[in-house]
């Protein structure tokens, strides 16, 4: 095997908020990719409208800075596993890690998750401690836990001996040692080029070129992110394209293109180890191969992980459908479902029981959310139902999916989370006190267990709680899970709210909506205080009459409605429920809307418990 010593290609994973992105940008500051004076976003790879709203990477992206005679390609990854498809798409590019944890946090569970797929693919691994300078930093603790995480997860004694940086990306300084940093990153450089190895090729192998990722524009169409593993590819040249189907069709490359700093470039070839984009091939999909015309070899398509959660996905049926939208049509929601698999390899689309609406499958609430938030601001008009779990037969067993989640939360409040995840069938599995007035928990919990819960932790945390969950195992099915203790107001005709009626309404829970608001039958207004569903008039007019009352000039006095985000609405909603979602508005409402149907409903599933 050869190598190229010119090229380092590098992921960088760590948790979400351990600072990947903002490593990046002072690596590419560093290195000359900007003008002195260049306006320059912060975390400038987060380029989503959606991952800057958050903070937090969602697509797996590629750069490239040069440090003296070597190009180093990163590849900046999404700490949160329910974007784990990009992760493992990512590491597929690339020949070592860059493993960056918080020097306060510690490894946590999206780190064990990024981790545990390093090691599988066998990549050398360098660990930054980042955010040393902050005042709670614990180096030591937090390299002794990253080495019982390498322990944990199996790695070999080749793994396990892994190099240590120590950052502060902020600042854009490293050094060997926590308390002496240099003023610039050229420790992290120089070990970067020594640990992470060169990349390899056989000689007169013939070409071999992988396709990780998909990218588009708007001149040339598609383009396939690949990373070339043998022979080298021109612009303008006749390829094989072996296709995820096992056949093989001709091709030409119309475009090549090679990323330096955030820029693509055109270039006429590249070799092995370059990551390039391509154009000319319009179908093209992740996993396929481009190779010789004359001797086609694909590469193995690797299998990502299977999807943990599902909801359906449809054209909005309510009352108000049509009103705020531009795409309401089923066909028009089935071509972007499916455009959505296209680029996405950890989803899944199966058709239902009706025409109109689908199951979607993915890795998390986040990464469904996320698609759901994508579609709205496209002018879609959607019905999302309750977020399910996927569960699967083992021995003859059902079983279903268990979430690894860690707590870190101020030490008065242990007992009000214990008696919480207790409901939820959470077993603990570790337990630490750091001295500083805050715990971490550790918890199996089913991952049912885990829908809903964010909102009501930080409810009971007063909103210090930290949580942070990842897929850990199958386990056989736990029981039936009760965990929203309150019901449902809802209303029971159509019509603008008023004041007078919610007024009344305010003292039965909490409204969700405010006073002018067109409701319809079976929309949910608000949390009621009780256990049951309660059907309320929110449109109730006070009846005016020509006689002066001594309570007539009184003020209304409203409590500020609590209006739900996309992820809340899930969260909250009931099987029998399920989320609104158009351009404009987020509305929660009954599956059934009409409310004799419903009783009758309830009365049928009664008297079938009881027979």
């Amino acid at each position: 095997m050869s190598g190229r010593d010119d090229i380092r290609n590098v992921a960088i994973v760590a948790h979400v908020d351990h600072g990947k992105t903002t490593l990046v940008d002072a690596m590419l500051w560093q290195s000359g990719s900007f003008r002195a004076n260049q306006d320059v976003a912060e975390r400038v790879m987060d380029s989503m409208d959606l991952e800057r709203e958050k903070g937090i990477t969602i697509l797996a992206k590629n750069t490239a800075v040069r440090y003296g005679a070597t190009k180093i390609n990163i590849v900046d990854t999404p700490g949160h596993a329910d974007f784990g498809g990009e992760v493992e798409r990512g590491l597929r590019m690339v020949d070592g890690v860059l493993l960056l944890v918080d020097a306060s946090e510690g490894p946590l569970p999206q780190t064990r998750f990024v981790l545990r797929k390093a090691l599988e693919a066998g990549l050398p691994v360098i660990l930054v401690v980042n955010k040393v300078d902050r005042p709670d930093a614990r180096v030591e603790e937090v390299v002794n836990e990253v080495y019982e995480l390498f322990l944990d997860l199996d790695a070999d004694e080749s793994q396990i001996e892994f190099p240590i940086v120590y950052c502060n990306a902020r600042a854009g300084r490293a050094g060997l040692a926590a308390h002496d940093l240099a003023d610039d990153l050229r420790p992290l450089f120089e070990l970067l080029l020594e640990a992470i190895p060169a990349p390899t090729f056989e000689e007169g192998h013939p070409l071999q070129a992988l396709v990780t990722n998909l990218d588009a524009s708007p001149y040339v169409g598609r383009l396939a992110i690949c990373r070339v593993r043998n022979g080298t590819i021109r612009k303008g040249q006749q390829v094989a394209w072996c296709r995820a189907g096992g056949t093989v069709e001709r091709a030409r490359v119309t475009e090549l293109y090679v990323t330096e700093a955030l820029d693509r470039v055109d270039a006429a070839d590249a070799g092995p180890g370059d990551i390039v984009a391509v154009a000319g091939l319009p179908e093209v999909t992740i996993g396929e191969t481009l190779a010789d015309i004359d001797d086609p070899r694909p590469l193995p398509v690797e299998q990502v992980d299977e999807p943990s959660l599902s909801m359906t996905v449809g054209i909005n049926t309510s009352p108000l459908a049509g009103l705020e939208g531009t795409r309401l049509t089923a066909s028009q929601v089935k071509r972007r479902l499916e455009d959505e698999l296209v680029g996405n390899v950890s989803l899944r689309v199966l058709p239902t029981e009706r025409p109109d609406s689908w199951e979607v499958q993915g890795r998390g609430e986040l990464q469904l959310a996320v698609l759901v938030e994508l579609m709205r601001r496209e002018g879609f008009e959607l019905t999302v139902g309750k977020p399910r779990v996927v569960t699967k037969e083992v021995d003859g067993r059902v079983c279903e999916p268990v979430e690894r989640l860690a707590i870190d939360v101020p030490e008065e409040y242990i007992g009000v989370l214990t008696q919480l995840l207790a409901l939820r069938k959470g077993r603990m599995e570790q337990m630490v006190n750091h001295g500083t007035g805050w715990v971490r928990l550790e918890y199996l919990v089913p991952a049912r267990g885990l829908i809903g819960l964010r909102t009501e932790f930080l409810t009971e945390t007063r909103g210090t709680g930290i949580l942070h969950h990842v897929f850990d195992r199958y386990e056989p099915w736990h029981g039936e899970l009760r965990t929203r203790p309150s019901g449902s107001l809802v209303a029971d005709r159509r019509g603008p709210t008023t004041a007078f009626a919610l007024a009344n309404l305010q003292e039965r829970g909490t409204l969700f909506v405010g006073p002018g608001v067109v409701v319809y039958e079976g929309m949910v207004v608000g949390e009621n205080a009780r256990c049951e569903d309660m059907d309320v008039n929110a449109t109730k007019e006070k009846k005016l009459t020509n006689m002066r009352a001594s309570t007539s000039d009184e003020l209304v006095r409203l409590i500020p409605p609590r209006p739900l985000s996309l992820e809340q609405a899930l969260e909250f909603i009931r099987e029998d429920e399920c989320v609104e979602v158009t351009p404009v508005s987020i509305r929660l409402r009954k599956v059934e809307l009409a409310a004799n149907k419903r009783q009758q409903a309830a009365s049928r599933k009664a008297r079938g418990l009881a027979g």
